[in-house]
């Protein structure tokens, strides 16, 4: 038996409803404390959500269950988009599929187009906020009926919202039944994870992409770009060749702006690297990594290396043909990702310690420098960073004890992986490990290009949902 089959003999759906799913919903909001942990304010806010009750059919039927999607750092329609594998399951389990948008993000701005304006109105912009929130919507839209418990809520997450769902799993378990955590590192934090291994990974990849060739160009390219940076000349040949939106004109430009710009493009080609075209953070081709690697195979130095740069990095920066220049201050403008409120979030609790030595990366060696980093986050936003919140808040460290019913998955072609729940002594949490897998590639829509091990951790996903629900339903009753 194929994997493909043997997922779809699970669900009991056919290919096509596997390939296909209409993204339909209502948007609505609802209002939510500013504060959910004072008593001494009762200003609130419109927080926005999408829900589709069509597949459930009886809302009022308790064993109709709820897949919730904990939102991220974005607007929500972006991840209701691409988190087909929830679309595929709703039909088949009856049930009512549910997204709700992360506080900062999209729609949900607690002080308009103030929200951003200062630390005050950031501050609270945290996990334990935004989990609130989601826990406010889940107890008014499924409350308890009379003596029975509320309909089953299944959590899905991927990244940050992969966090955020089993985040909702420990801290609200009366809520969420379980929770499927996809390319979630909640273990990205100082003390628990080495500051290099996302890069680590992260050059792994490009060197087994298409040949080992790629990652050694990237390495001598960053040299060669400081180089043309020091003088006037260099950077008038940058500017023409690279055809940025707004011209480098003095070499912090290069080695600040265009540094950050090129390693996080390198990192998000990395994420997207899907066996097939995809538009989640930027329009790119099947593989991207590949295609991006296909024009460094070979050894270049010197402006034969610049051209070829300028080539490989069209493929993720204008794969479209829309761009007429490149714009360096935002890896993608129209992806839908809040940048300005992540940025707060990683000077404040998602403190994710990275580090490169140039050795075992293909990157200009980088110290993690924890004083250093809060220094700037104090002059930026006039606040220190908490580096062990989230371990404190939530664990991460250890998942033992009384924590049930998580399936953590990681793709490992995915640099986050390292931060990921590889292993666990704790037989209620599951892991499932996926040798060919980018960046959550299982929560999104089944593809008939997808590799074997995405399928199958499909599979292994479905099998926990429906131990969860049989369980779940066993212990209706509230008394």
């Amino acid at each position: 038996m194929t994997a493909a089959l043997w997922v779809v003999l699970i669900l009991g759906l056919s290919s096509t409803q596997l390939v296909g799913a209409a993204y339909e919903y209502q948007i609505k909001t609802i209002d939510v404390p500013i504060d959910h942990f004072t008593y001494t304010s009762e200003a609130t806010f419109k927080l926005r959500y999408l829900i589709n009750d069509t597949y459930a059919q009886n809302t009022n039927d308790p064993n109709r269950p709820i897949l919730l999607y904990t939102g991220n750092e974005g607007d929500i329609e972006l991840f209701a988009k691409n988190t087909g594998f929830m679309w595929e399951l709703a039909p088949k389990l009856k049930a009512s599929l549910l997204f709700i948008e992360h506080r900062f993000y999209g729609h949900s701005l607690p002080f308009g187009n103030a929200s951003f304006e200062s630390p005050k109105n950031l501050g609270y912009l945290t996990s334990e906020q935004a989990l609130a929130d989601f826990a406010l919507v889940l107890r008014t839209l499924n409350p308890i009926n009379g003596t029975n418990r509320a309909r089953p809520v299944i959590a899905f997450g991927g990244s940050y919202g992969g966090m955020l769902a089993a985040w909702m799993r420990i801290k609200y378990p009366h809520l969420v039944a379980g929770a499927i955590a996809a390319s979630a590192p909640i273990r990205q934090f100082q003390g628990v994870t080495q500051c290099g291994i996302f890069n680590q990974i992260l050059t792994s990849v490009y060197q087994v992409a298409y040949n080992a060739e790629c990652a050694s160009n990237i390495h001598r390219s960053w040299t060669m770009l400081q180089n043309y940076s020091s003088t006037a000349d260099g950077l008038r040949v940058l500017n023409e060749k690279f055809k940025f939106c707004t011209n480098l004109t003095k070499a912090t430009d290069v080695i600040e702006t265009f540094f950050d710009y090129l390693t996080d493009v390198y990192g998000n080609l990395a994420m997207i690297n899907y066996p097939y075209e995809s538009n989640f953070l930027a329009p790119v081709p099947a593989y991207p990594v590949r295609e991006f690697c296909g024009r460094l195979d070979k050894n270049y130095t010197g402006a034969e290396l610049l051209d070829h740069l300028q080539s490989a990095l069209s493929i993720y920066a204008n794969y479209d043909g829309k761009a007429t220049c490149l714009n360096i201050n935002s890896s993608y403008d129209g992806s839908g990702i809040g940048d300005r409120g992540w940025d707060f979030q990683a000077c404040t609790e998602m403190v994710m310690p990275m580090c490169a030595d140039g050795v075992h990366d293909m990157f200009p060696p980088q110290q993690w420098d924890l004083q250093s980093y809060a220094d700037k986050c104090f002059k930026k936003y006039g606040v220190h960073p908490r580096p062990d919140n989230a371990l404190l808040n939530y664990g991460g460290e250890f998942l033992e004890g009384s924590i049930t019913n998580i399936v953590f998955s990681n793709g490992l072609l995915d640099p986050w992986s390292g931060g990921g729940v590889l292993r666990s002594t704790n037989d209620n949490i599951k892991i499932v490990l996926i040798p060919e897998g980018a960046h959550h590639i299982d929560l999104r829509a089944s593809n008939p290009n997808d590799p074997s091990s995405v399928i199958r951790a499909r599979a292994v996903h479905v099998q926990n949902i429906q131990k969860w629900l049989t369980e779940y339903r066993k212990r209706q009753k509230v008394y």
